[in-house]
């Protein structure tokens, strides 16, 4: 079992979130990703939630995420429109 994954058994909502022991990622990087803030400040209080950190969440749901069979997310509409900053 993965480090990330044994973070998630045995944690209730009144804990404090967890994070992965020092050194445990392989190759870790930091997100250099532009997102609303309120997007930002929500995927904290899901993280919390689930008493792991933001980052841990991350991880776990790119891990598990279903996709289709072009490799995006099942729920992921392909028409609809985001914008993209391409500067």
């Amino acid at each position: 079992m993965s480090p990330v994954l044994t973070l998630w058994s045995g944690l209730n909502s009144c804990m404090t979130p967890r994070r992965l022991p020092r050194g445990t990622r392989r190759d870790p990087v930091t997100l250099g990703y532009d997102v609303e803030r309120v997007n930002k400040d929500r995927w904290k209080e899901i993280a919390s939630a689930a008493g792991v950190s933001p980052s841990a969440l991350f991880d776990r749901m790119v891990e598990t995420i279903e996709l289709d069979e072009h490799g995006a997310p099942v729920w992921f509409e392909s028409s609809e429109e985001l914008p993209i900053d391409t500067d």
